[in-house]
């Protein structure tokens, strides 16, 4: 991954994945707008959850979908990182989510202080019926579940999110500090 890929850059490789290539086209929209990287949306944009299509040709690989919140409850307190906010497994390559099981339903992001960044991983499963809901949402942790469910990063993405009135970009410390 280059130093200017949007999840190098947001921190996301690093405080929620490792580094990792895309192997599949994962396709994100909320209300009908494509969702590239890096975009602030308002939590009245993500009440609904997105319709997601999954890349690729062939339907006898499956993949788990999970949307987390690194920064939750506040960025410079994120003491409940990584917040799972959803998880659908079973998705068939070449479908949409709807072909999948929704293990954890879908909770809208309502982010009470500061910029939150709602990441998007796609993993490959080793096979359907092989991967299990946490007990809890907070203190998930994306590296430890793909460990333990054998699971290859397959795409990821993120957009920003913060309170309706809330303003401003995030900012970042300087390298080395």
């Amino acid at each position: 991954m280059s130093a200017m890929d949007p999840l190098v850059l947001s921190r996301v490789i690093k405080d929620v994945l490792h580094p990792f290539t895309s192997t599949i086209p994962l396709r994100i929209t909320y209300n009908n707008r494509l969702l590239m990287a890096g975009v602030e949306l308002k939590p009245s944009e993500v009440v609904s959850k997105p319709r997601i299509d999954v890349g690729g040709n062939d339907m006898r690989v499956f993949y788990t979908l999970v949307l987390v919140d690194p920064d939750a409850p506040s960025p410079s307190n994120p003491s409940l990182r990584e917040y799972l906010h959803w998880m659908v497994t079973d998705i068939p390559e070449t479908t949409d989510i709807s072909f999948g099981q929704e293990l954890i339903i879908y909770e809208k992001p309502e982010p009470r202080s500061g910029i939150h960044r709602m990441v998007f991983v796609l993993f490959r499963q080793l096979g359907r019926g092989t991967v299990f809901a946490p007990d809890m949402r907070h203190n998930f942790d994306c590296r430890s579940f793909a460990r333990q469910h054998h699971l290859g990063i397959a795409a990821a993405t993120y957009f920003n999110c913060q309170r309706e009135a809330g303003s401003g970009g995030r900012r970042f410390p300087p390298q080395g500090h």
